[in-house]
């Protein structure tokens, strides 16, 4: 369970703000109303709460668990199990703590006479995809075939997920090293070199005394450098929570050279396999539409699907909507105009996401074979420009010696 901050009216019109223990914001928010009180709004406790200092803690259910769940959920119905009887073997077996509450909790929202849709999405940990097929598995009466969609797309995004991590593995263990050494060279190597030549009362070349001087100051002033750095960090995290901070980070995402690209298309990609996972569910494009949105990690993005479904509403073809919002690649655009005009949507959607999965891994792929020597030879310049500089002074006296 996690902290959240409620503020709400009673009857008597007195407003109250107060901490409480729940499972989500949605059914902390479904409880207080359920007492009569008016709730205004319902947000996780922060890190300055009430006057005392408080960790924010946003519990999230792994996907690999969930997936899981999902399997076993789908075998148990399958098998003729009611979902009540479901719902509580799996919660029995289940290891994790928080993802046990949340399952408990949705077995005595389903035995009260609530939706599953709607026990899952009270919850506020579940993604919104998940909760809206349910729903669409509820109304078509046939939940085993579109669990079953959602455990496959979610199994692709987990592999590919995992190639992608997976590429980026050795840049990030040459960027540590390069950092772990650069640490080294500044508290520990270069301090030495400098007591060893302030001994020796040699006059040192401008480029060692340059180098001396640069450790000395970095050392000095490093952990003051390391608090501002966090401070920023921290803020531009909180900042990038707010709705305007969310889309300037987009924007500077998308616009990057390289990654910039990447991005774009890992999005496309997502975007594709979830439209046609809902579709194939039996979902309507609009909902369908509002669903991706809702589950879109990039505001941009969002943003621009929000829009097209306003156009699909009023009677515009998806195809013609997404061109319009200037974000989608021209060629899914042109897949998507096939894909509405033979009446293969879902089909052409999943093919839109195959590409760009193959063509986002090609990309990353090339990028990386381009960084990780560029990373190399920085390192290379940095240490050697560092070990000249410390070397010159032994080289100058071993020549004035041997001129002597």
């Amino acid at each position: 369970m996690a902290d959240f901050v409620i503020k709400m009216a009673d009857e008597r019109g007195n407003v109250l703000e107060q901490t409480e223990s729940g499972y989500s914001a949605g059914e902390v928010r479904d409880r207080f109303a359920g007492l009569g009180y008016l709730v205004y709004w319902v947000k996780p406790a922060g890190v300055f709460t009430g006057g005392k200092f408080r960790v924010p803690r946003r519990r999230k259910v792994n996907l690999e668990q969930f997936i899981i769940f999902n399997q076993q959920f789908m075998t148990l119905i399958r098998a003729g199990l009611p979902i009540v009887q479901a719902l509580e073997l799996l919660a029995k077996r289940q290891r994790n703590a928080f993802f046990r509450t949340m399952l408990e909790n949705v077995r005595d929202r389903v035995k009260g006479g609530e939706l599953l849709s709607d026990a899952f999405e009270a919850q506020g940990v579940f993604p919104k995809i998940y909760s809206t097929t349910i729903l669409a598995g509820e109304k078509s009466g046939n939940l085993e075939e579109v669990v079953g969609r959602y455990v496959g797309f979610q199994r692709l995004a987990l592999s590919f997920r995992k190639k992608l991590l997976s590429s980026l593995i050795y840049p990030a263990v040459l960027v540590v090293g390069v950092l772990i050494l650069l640490t080294m060279l500044v508290t520990y190597v270069i301090p030495r070199f400098a007591d060893l030549y302030r001994e020796l009362e040699a006059p040192l070349p401008p480029l060692t005394q340059f180098t001396i001087a640069v450790a000395t100051n970095i050392k000095t002033a490093l952990p003051i450098l390391v608090g501002v750095i966090a401070v920023i960090s921290y803020g531009l995290w909180r900042w990038s929570k707010t709705s305007s901070g969310a889309e300037k980070m987009d924007r500077f995402k998308l616009d990057l050279p390289v990654f910039g690209n990447i991005w774009l298309r890992y999005q496309v990609a997502m975007f594709s396999r979830m439209m046609a996972t809902l579709l194939q569910g039996g979902l309507p494009l609009v909902p369908a539409l509002e669903t991706s949105a809702q589950s879109m990690q990039s505001r941009l993005m969002a943003r621009g699907i929000q829009t097209s479904t306003q156009a699909v509403r009023e009677g515009r073809p998806l195809s013609r909507s997404l061109e319009e919002t200037k974000i989608f690649p021209e060629l899914s655009v042109e897949m998507v105009e096939v894909g509405e005009s033979t009446g293969a949507l879902p089909v052409m959607l999943t093919s839109v996401a195959e590409f760009y999965e193959e063509d986002l891994q090609n990309a990353l792929a090339a990028a990386m074979s381009l960084i990780e020597p560029l990373i190399l030879i920085v390192m290379g310049l940095i240490v050697g420009f560092i070990l000249i500089s410390l070397y010159m002074p032994i080289f100058s006296v071993g020549a004035n010696g041997i001129g002597q």
